[in-house]
């Protein structure tokens, strides 16, 4: 008969061995890069270090609210899930304690269905919640069963919540470069969207004697719903279109690209605008859904008799500068915004007689309606002071004075909405 001596002299040397054994899975750990091989380096230890008959981690899966087994030393079905809170598992996991059950069968939180369906018997259970370090967020449950002789002690609960914390770090871990893996994959993605969409946009400005043209393009995410462009009409006339499809991100994006592609094909056979802008809203009318909408304001303008005509679905700001009389004025709105109404009638805005000095300013609502710290809006009347109290600077330097006064006004470099801003001056000399 053994005395207490001895039977603790026997439980301290096999925590040691459990303690040598949880030094080596903290080198392997280290050095390991794979979740899955984490996890049964954890379960694997667990079950060696308590000489145990099994054990099993539990991973808890935040969107379905329940726990399932990711490794176990031995099993004869495919997967254990459990609902938190339910039998020994769930309750572990919803009151994040450790629980040392010496006899399941007695347990009245215990669940045999599992002991059922395999034919192994469940006698002793330890089992500890796996918390998170950095936020004290569940990741799971660490459990063993059935200790080869007797119970399970309380050098056993020491041993298994350092288990526990170790597999709380390196799971952690893993997830974290997870994360850092696919938001690296999501930039890169993000970039190549930009990328792709910013070739969408003229790379260049087109040359016209006697005119000076300057373009300002700022996507409130990587992608934007704001197009503009520069054509060549069959009549020699320059074709200039700005357009902004509601909202921004993806989606408006995906619909500006396919805007763009049926607009440069229409203007390739096409000079009478009212016809190529009812041919280009007949053909983006089926694109748009769910109360998608594109507001546009297409230009045409001929250098030899400085004339320009267009026609507005229901875009602003859209503003031409007199400079010889110092006056502003809008070009109206013609047309409802594309895809409120489809067969919509086209109807041309008032011909106008570019003179020299005056400019043309075409942007999207993101500029006007941009607001500061103190919910003021930027606003069309702030933004025509300024065309006017700068009205002798050149296209290009009213373009940056704009751009400027915008970012003053807000400061914040995140936009809450794209902005474009298109420029086009007839030099005065």
């Amino acid at each position: 008969m053994s005395s207490p001596e001895t039977d603790y002299q026997l439980l301290a040397e096999q925590h040691l061995e459990g303690l040598n054994v949880l030094l080596d899975v903290t080198n392997k750990l280290a050095h390991e890069q794979e979740l899955s091989r984490i996890l049964e380096i954890v379960t694997d230890a667990v079950c060696e270090a308590h000489q145990c008959e099994r054990a099993s981690l539990f991973l808890y899966d935040e969107d379905r609210h329940d726990l399932h087994t990711e490794v176990v030393t031995e099993l004869e079905i495919s997967e254990i899930r459990r609902e938190f809170g339910e039998s020994i598992t769930g309750w572990v996991a919803e009151h994040r304690k450790l629980l040392n059950v010496p006899d399941a069968y007695a347990e009245e939180r215990w669940d045999r269905t599992i002991d059922q369906q395999t034919g192994f018997r469940t006698e002793t259970i330890l089992a500890c919640p796996i918390i998170s370090v950095h936020d004290d967020k569940l990741l799971g449950v660490l459990q063993v069963l059935n200790k080869k002789e007797g119970v399970f002690s309380d050098l056993d609960e020491q041993l298994i919540q350092a288990f526990a914390a170790h597999a709380g770090a390196a799971i952690e871990r893993q997830q974290l470069l997870e994360e850092v893996h696919e938001k690296a994959q999501l930039q890169s993605a993000i970039d190549l969207g930009r990328e792709i969409q910013s070739s969408f946009l003229p790379t260049s400005m087109p040359i016209i004697p006697q005119y000076e043209l300057a373009t300002w393009w700022e996507p409130a995410e990587s992608v934007s719903g704001d197009y503009y462009d520069f054509v060549k009409l069959p009549d020699n006339r320059l074709g200039v279109i700005v357009a902004d499809v509601s909202g921004h991100g993806v989606g408006p994006s995906l619909i500006m690209a396919s805007f763009r592609a049926m607009f440069r094909v229409l203007a390739r056979n096409r000079s009478r605008i009212t016809k190529l802008f009812r041919l280009l809203v007949d053909s983006i009318y089926p694109d748009l859904h769910e109360g998608r909408f594109i507001t546009a304001i297409f230009v045409a303008i001929c250098p030899a008799t400085h004339t320009l005509n267009y026609t507005n679905a229901a875009h602003a700001p859209a503003l031409y500068l007199d400079r010889k009389t110092g006056t502003i004025h809008n070009l109206k709105t013609t047309n409802l915004p594309i895809g409120v109404i489809p067969d919509m009638e086209v109807k041309a805005g008032t011909r106008r007689k570019i003179q020299a000095g005056d400019l043309i300013l075409l942007a999207t609502d993101g500029l006007i309606e941009l607001r500061n710290k103190d919910d003021e809006m930027f606003g069309n009347d702030r933004l025509k002071q300024i065309i006017l109290e700068n009205q002798e600077l050149p296209a290009t330097q009213l373009r940056d004075l704009i751009k400027q006064k915008i970012h003053e006004f807000h400061p914040d470099p995140n936009l809450p909405d794209d902005i474009t801003l298109l420029l086009i001056e007839r030099k005065s000399h």
